[in-house]
C-alpha cells in the first residue's frame, strides 16, 4: 500500500466509525496530503476513491503503520514508538471534529436520550479516534484470583509503551516548558505533544459542573477497566480531599449513576501519581470492594438517616450510605476531620509527626440501588526506619511483585501489576517445571523465596496447569499488598482499635 491508498484507506476509516461525513471527506484527504507534504494523488482514480467499508474499522492499527513507516522512510521522524506516537496523533487529529461539536453531539445525547447514551457514545468516539489504542489495551493481561475478601482484579499493564533510550535522552535533553502544566490541564485539548509530553490532538473534553466549579471529564487512553474515565478541576490546583470532595462526587454520581467516582487521597505515598492536579477517577465498572459485604454496623447518634458499617475488606473502609446524599456527605465530613487528627499509639497510628501530617482518606462514591453509597479508606503515610516507603504501604517482601504506591484503582482491588511481570512469569513457569535453582538469576530470583513459599501446596504440576497457579498466587500476594495498605489490620487488636476509633465519631 502506497502513501496515497493510505490516505484514502485512512479517509475510509473515517467515514465507516462515523469520525466524519460525505461532505468531509476530500477536506480531509487535502488536509492528509499537506501533512505528508504532498501536492496530490498519483491518478485521478486514488484522488477520488474512498473505501467506506466497515473492514476499514478492523485495520486502523495497519493503515497508520503503513504512514508512520513512509514517515520514517521520508525522515520526518525518528523511527521510536514516541515519535511515532506523536506522529500519529497528528495523523489521527485531521480526523476528529473540534471540541465545540463533540460537545454538542455529547449533551444533545444527554438531554434527549440518556446518560448512559450520551457516555456510550463518548467512549465509543474516544476510542474511534485513537486516543484509546484498542490494538494496544487489548493486549493487557487480565484475570481473577480469588482470596478470603472474594474475586478480586488483576492486570499487567501492556498499553503503556516504553521509551526506548534515545528518546529517554531526548526527553533529558529536552526544553521543560511549563504548558501544559501537567497532562491533566485543559489545555491538553488538541496539544500537538513533544518528546516529553503526550501529543492530544485527539483529545476532547466534555466539561461539567460538580460543587458549583468547573471540572473536565475525559477517559483514560490507557483504559485499566471499563470506560475508565477522569474529572479534573479546570483549575490547576493540587489534590485536597476536603468536605467539597464528597459534594463533588455525589454531583457527578446524580449527572452520571451508572457510574462510581472516587479520588487519590491527597498525601505522598498513600495517593496516586499525580498530586498536583485535583482530579477523580471513575468508570462503568463494579470493583471487587463494591462486592465486598459490611460485617459490622454502628449508629452514630444524629445520624439516624445514614446507615454506617465495616467492610470485609483488607484495607480499613467505613461504607456509608443513606437515600439523602447531604446527610451522608455530613457525617462523611465528620470521619474526615476526626480521622486528620486521630493519633492512636497502641494502633501506630500518629496524625503527625515533626510537624508532618499522616492521616487522609480515599473516597468513592457510587449509587446502591436508590442509595447514595460512600466508601471511606482510612490511609497513613508515617514512614520510620524499616519501612521507609510507608509503614502502611507494600512491605519489602511483597516488592517483587508491587512495589508502587496503592492509590485508588487497587484500593477498590484491581492490581495494576507492571510489565516486567509478563516475562517473568513467563520465565517462572519453566524454571518450576524443569526444578530449576533460579534463586541467583538476575531476573528471577527475586521471586525465588515466594515461590518455594507456595510450592508445596501444589503436586503434579503441569504445562497446562502451571500458568493458573502463579496467576492464582499473584492475586494471594496482592491481597497481602492491600493488608500492608490497611491502617488496621485484620486481628482482632485491630478490629478493636478499628472499633475504637468509629465509637468516637
Amino acid at each position: 500500500m502506497n502513501i496515497c491508498e493510505s490516505i484514502n484507506s485512512l479517509a475510509g476509516y473515517g467515514l465507516a466509525s462515523g469520525l466524519i461525513e460525505e461532505d468531509d471527506v476530500v477536506y480531509t484527504k487535502n488536509r492528509l496530503l499537506e501533512l505528508f507534504n504532498l501536492d496530490g494523488f498519483e491518478s485521478a482514480e486514488q484522488a477520488s476513491f474512498v473505501p467506506a467499508d466497515e473492514s476499514c474499522k478492523s485495520s486502523l492499527e495497519n493503515i497508520l503503520k503503513e504512514m508512520l513507516d513512509y514517515a520514517v522512510e521520508k525522515k520526518f521522524i525518528e523511527d521510536s514508538i514516541v515519535y511515532r506516537d506523536l506522529f500519529d496523533t497528528k495523523i489521527m487529529g485531521c480526523l476528529v471534529p473540534r471540541p465545540s461539536e463533540v460537545r454538542r453531539t455529547f449533551w444533545n445525547l444527554y438531554k434527549n436520550s440518556s446518560c448512559r447514551k450520551a457516555t456510550d457514545w463518548y467512549y465509543k468516539f474516544s476510542q474511534d479516534t485513537d486516543y484509546i489504542r484498542r490494538y494496544r489495551v487489548c493486549k493487557d493481561l487480565k484475570w481473577k484470583s480469588a482470596t478470603e475478601y472474594g474475586d478480586i482484579d488483576i492486570t499487567i499493564n501492556l498499553s503503556k509503551p516504553e521509551k526506548d533510550p534515545k528518546a529517554i535522552a531526548a526527553a533529558r535533553n529536552a526544553r521543560q516548558g511549563g504548558y501544559p502544566a501537567c497532562l491533566l490541564c485543559r489545555e491538553n485539548e488538541g496539544y500537538a505533544g513533544r518528546v516529553n509530553h503526550a501529543a492530544r490532538q485527539t483529545h476532547r473534553i466534555i466539561p461539567i459542573q460538580l460543587g458549583g466549579r468547573q471540572f473536565g471529564l475525559q477517559y483514560s487512553p490507557y483504559v485499566y477497566y471499563n470506560e475508565h474515565c477522569i474529572v479534573f478541576s479546570y483549575e490547576h490546583e493540587p489534590m485536597k480531599i476536603s468536605p467539597e470532595t464528597f459534594r463533588c462526587l455525589f454531583d457527578f454520581i446524580k449527572l452520571f449513576p451508572h457510574y462510581i467516582i472516587g479520588s487519590n487521597a491527597d498525601l505522598p505515598i498513600v495517593g496516586g501519581s499525580i498530586l498536583s492536579h485535583n482530579h477523580f477517577q471513575g468508570g462503568n465498572y463494579e470493583f471487587p470492594m463494591a462486592k465486598a459485604p459490611v460485617e459490622k454496623t454502628f449508629s452514630v447518634p444524629g445520624f439516624e438517616s445514614v446507615s454506617l458499617g465495616i467492610v470485609k475488606w483488607p484495607m480499613s473502609v467505613i461504607r456509608l450510605s443513606g437515600k439523602n446524599s447531604d446527610d451522608v456527605c455530613v457525617l462523611a465530613d465528620r470521619i474526615l476531620e476526626k480521622w486528620k487528627a486521630y493519633t492512636d499509639e497502641q494502633a501506630f497510628i500518629f496524625a503527625e509527626t515533626d510537624g508532618e501530617k499522616h492521616n487522609t482518606i480515599t473516597p468513592i462514591a457510587r449509587m446502591n440501588g436508590n442509595l447514595f453509597e460512600l466508601d471511606l479508606v482510612l490511609r497513613n503515610n508515617i514512614t520510620t526506619e524499616e519501612h521507609p516507603l510507608g509503614v502502611f504501604h507494600p512491605h519489602a517482601e511483597l516488592h517483587h511483585i508491587k512495589k508502587e504506591n496503592i492509590g485508588l484503582i487497587e484500593v477498590m482491588g484491581l492490581a495494576v501489576l507492571p510489565s516486567r511481570l509478563k516475562t517473568e512469569l513467563s520465565g517462572l513457569e519453566d524454571a518450576i517445571l524443569a526444578g530449576a535453582d533460579f534463586s541467583s538469576d538476575e531476573t528471577l530470583g527475586k521471586h525465588y523465596e515466594w515461590v518455594q513459599s507456595f510450592l508445596p501446596k501444589y503436586s503434579g504440576i503441569t504445562r497446562e496447569s502451571v500458568g493458573k497457579i502463579l496467576k492464582d498466587e499473584v492475586g494471594i500476594v496482592f491481597a497481602k499488598v492491600l493488608e500492608d495498605a490497611g491502617v488496621y489490620k485484620r486481628t482482632s487488636e485491630g478490629k478493636k482499635a478499628f472499633e475504637k476509633f468509629i465509637k468516637s465519631l
